[in-house]
């Protein structure tokens, strides 16, 4: 066993008995490299990367490939999931070098000093490939002799590359008004990469997007493209069919392989599921589909059932192998299915889910639908509901077979910034579907995340799991992340506990990472030091960038706790990166729904009474009706929970009294007339549509 055996990470866990010497990333392996001069083998992946088990298994449980390894090379393993400015750096590094996309895993060779100078991703251990890549032993033989005998080279280029990566920090926009315009070039940069034919952007292998879809749910109403909400029902549709949601579980699989969202790189992930809950959630409010309804519930149900904790937390991973064959868990035959089920059945099953004898994915077969509930139902002439209870029969049998399968492995580490996500996914749902068990689950993880993620000066941790405590400090996307799902428990609750403790990680977050000269937030704070370089995240791809995120809740909580200052620098972050929304909106989505409300401003409700009056919660839940993304509701019941004012300026000239009930609408920081009913309320909705 080597020196990984005690990390908290699975996936460097998962390295503990190589013969390679690997180290975590720290001082006793820089230092190494320093006292022995030798260069770093740095190898960054995550426990759900098929390629990284493959190239583990080809190359670093290979004795001879270890032994030149340690002979030569300091070799540090790295957990992308835990250390996401680390690989953020390398991986750019590669891009840089290479002017390839990159992927895991991601291979670079770094000076003593971190500086890369070479970088890949998969090597194989012999020549399979030719010439378009070389194994692995060559590629180590080439990389040691060059440190060897022609060291100034490599210092010079990696100096080169370091002096490029920080220029790249230093762009800014010199624009100081935000530009309403570069709506529209997000709108047609999406309507360009759409597929009319099986939904989602661009070709194989196809990802949800789904800030790209969230973003369109608002451009909809800001345009008036109505190819906007087409975009987004279609693509949702078409996912919620295909084999990339796992028809009898529920949950998202990471991406489909192809273009039409049938076969699956099988792996589950906590942030995706977060965010695709959460759209299909915004779609309903938007459409009212029911079909959006079930997908948001499976997809809870799914995570409360295999990734959520005993303590309440979130796990973060499932893997896509078992017994060491991708997506073996999940697969078919039809004659298992034909042992499972009746024969009445196990027809209507191949039917619904398109079941062949040779299958549709090496012989096995991946279910999907083509057709809708609704017109699945006509074609087996029955009532919809009719027909969802059976399927909900069919369902639970072929689980419980599932079941006794060998599971595929499950990383439980606890990451601060997809926990947050999830929490504010269930905060979300709980309000929109009137499911009070999904609050108490995000209050929950909520709670374990705090205790179990923050030390007693309020820092927060990246990363962690039950019984081993935290290794690495919290980054921009853990703080902003997780201080939007304090806000959405606030709004699903109305409890200022978590209120409260928003204001405090938001000012944390300030201290430790904002930059008042530049404009936007460091993604690392500088108690990290072994940093090459401070980026500034703001790419809105699989999950939002800290920048966006920071924006929004500085807008938000700007307008509830009366902080110009942080609406000052919500705005200045916007500025900071509006070359870049304006050059690439699809990686800017985020952020660009953060412009839209900015430029929508924010439309509060501050509803002061008690719960028990009797057009208090009817006056709650008429607000909650529909798809309106720039409303915020606060409710004060003085009686109850007397402290709200103490944050909330907005309140400080209302009457306190729960007997009476007071709505009062605030656009920006510009309060109208108070109301007392909820009939006023609802001409004062009417007025203004």
């Amino acid at each position: 066993m080597n020196r990984l055996q005690h990390e908290s990470s699975l996936y460097l866990r998962q390295h503990a008995n190589n013969p390679v010497d690997w180290y975590p990333w720290g001082t006793e392996a820089i230092e190494k490299a320093k006292a022995m001069d030798r260069p770093i083998f740095l190898s960054i992946g995550y426990s759900a990367c098929h390629w990284c088990h493959v190239m583990e298994h080809e190359c670093f449980e290979n004795e001879t490939i270890a032994s030149y390894l340690n002979d030569h090379f300091v070799s540090i393993k790295v957990d992308r999931e835990e250390r996401p400015d680390l690989d953020h750096i390398y991986m750019t590094s590669l891009q840089v070098m290479t002017r390839e996309g990159g992927g895991w895993p991601l291979s670079v060779w770094l000076t003593p000093d971190l500086h890369p100078f070479f970088a890949g991703t998969y090597f194989p251990p012999d020549n399979r490939y030719g010439f378009q890549r070389p194994s692995f032993p060559q590629l180590l033989r080439a990389l040691q002799d060059a440190w060897k005998n022609r060291r100034s080279e490599i210092q010079e280029r990696s100096l080169e590359l370091i002096q490029f990566l920080q220029e790249m920090n230093r762009a800014e926009s010199t624009q100081q008004d935000l530009d309403s315009s570069i709506f529209q070039s997000a709108f047609a940069q999406l309507s360009r990469l759409y597929d009319p034919v099986h939904g989602g952007f661009g070709q194989a292998p196809k990802f949800p997007h789904t800030m790209d879809l969230q973003l369109l749910l608002r451009l909809e109403k800001r345009l008036g493209q109505q190819q906007a909400l087409e975009i987004v029902t279609h693509t949702l549709d078409q996912m919620g069919m295909g084999g990339i949601y796992d028809q009898i579980g529920g949950g998202f699989h990471r991406y489909s392989t192809d273009g039409h969202w049938l076969v699956p790189h099988f792996e589950k992930m906590l942030y995706d599921n977060a965010l695709l809950a959460l759209t299909y959630t915004e779609a309903y409010q938007r459409t009212g589909k029911a079909s959006y309804r079930q997908i948001v519930a499976e997809i809870l149900h799914y995570v409360e059932e295999e990734l959520c904790s005993e303590a309440g937390a979130f796990y973060c991973t499932q893997d896509a192998d078992s017994e060491g064959v991708e997506g073996k868990f999940y697969v078919w035959t039809l004659s298992e299915i034909q042992s499972i089920l009746s024969p009445e059945e196990a027809k209507l099953a191949e039917s619904i889910w398109n079941i062949t004898p040779h299958g549709n994915f090496e012989g096995h077969q991946i279910l999907y639908r083509r057709r809708d509930w609704d017109q699945l139902a006509l074609d087996h002439d029955m009532p919809v509901n009719e027909l969802l209870t059976q399927v909900q029969r069919m369902k639970k049998s072929l689980y419980e077979h599932r079941s006794k399968r060998v599971w595929p492995s499950r990383d439980e580490k606890l990451l601060t910034a997809w926990n947050g996500l999830m929490i504010t996914a269930y905060a979300r749902a709980s309000w929109v579907f009137h499911e009070p068990r999904w609050l108490s689950i995000a209050e929950l993880a909520a709670l374990d995340i705090l205790k179990t993620m923050r030390d007693e000066t309020g820092n927060l941790y990246r990363s962690g799991s039950h019984g081993i405590a935290p290794k690495y400090l919290g980054y921009l996307d853990d703080y902003a992340a997780l201080i939007q799902a304090l806000g959405e428990l606030f709004q699903a609750s109305f409890i200022p506990h978590w209120l409260a403790t928003a204001k405090e990680l938001t000012e944390n977050m300030i201290r430790r990472f904002a930059d008042f000269d530049g404009g936007g937030f460091y993604y690392a704070s500088a108690d990290q030091q072994d940093l090459i370089v401070r980026h500034k995240d703001n790419h809105d791809g699989s999950t939002p960038s800290g920048n966006s995120l920071a924006a929004q809740i500085l807008f938000q909580q700007g307008h509830w706790f009366g902080r110009y200052d942080w609406l000052e620098l919500s705005k200045k972050t916007m500025v900071t990166f509006q070359q870049a929304m304006k050059e690439s909106p699809v990686s800017s989505a985020q952020m660009l729904m953060v412009l839209d409300q900015y430029l929508s401003d924010m439309d509060t409700f501050l509803i002061v009474g008690s719960f028990d009056h009797p057009d208090m919660q009817q006056s709650i839940q008429h607000l909650r009706n529909g798809f309106n993304p720039h409303r915020s509701i606060i409710v004060y019941q003085p009686s109850r929970h007397p402290e709200l004012a103490e944050y909330i300026p907005l309140l400080h000239d209302i009457p306190a009294h729960d007997e009476q009930l007071t709505i009062i609408r605030c656009i920006g920081q510009t309060c109208g007339a108070p109301m007392h009913s909820f009939e006023a309320l609802c001409q004062e909705l009417d007025r203004t549509k």
